[in-house]
């Protein structure tokens, strides 16, 4: 299986209302992880949507900012299926999906970099928001 195949257990990338102290942090990840820590995905443009934020990949596009998420040992598989759904991610290419799985390396503080799965816009949604979308020009939707 390929490096980014959905049974790799990488951990998660959250940049958005699943960052701690966000709403959607205490529903899905509470309780489920193992360890939460600051990281930075290089090569990402930020939009701020309608109540949640969109993470667009574009070379030298910038920095966006959130944590690398691990999960608890036992909990990866039902906190990969909660989170799908959670993002609207049906499958690779589906038309349905509001966002894309895709696994990609973020920087720690420290430098050191992790593989990780982040969910990025859909390329629908990508092209309405490069049209349309407000950036969000420092990387971090809490500001």
């Amino acid at each position: 299986m390929s490096g980014s195949g959905p049974r790799e257990a990488l951990p998660f990338f959250v940049y958005g209302t699943l960052r701690p102290g966000e709403c959607n942090h205490d529903l899905f990840l509470h309780g489920r992880t193992a360890k939460e820590e600051p990281a930075v995905l290089a090569d990402a443009v930020l939009y701020d949507g309608p109540g949640y934020p969109y993470a667009l990949l574009e070379p030298g596009g910038g920095t966006v900012v959130g944590e690398v998420v691990t999960a608890a040992p036992g909990e990866y598989g039902e906190l990969l299926a909660l989170l799908d759904r959670l993002e609207e991610y049906v499958a690779p290419g589906h038309p349905r999906n509001l966002y894309e799985r895709v696994a990609r390396e973020v920087q720690r503080p420290d430098a050191t970099a992790i593989r990780a799965w982040v969910y990025v816009a859909a390329p629908v949604v990508a092209r309405e928001l490069r049209a349309k979308g407000a950036r969000i020009q420092s990387g971090d939707w809490r500001g």
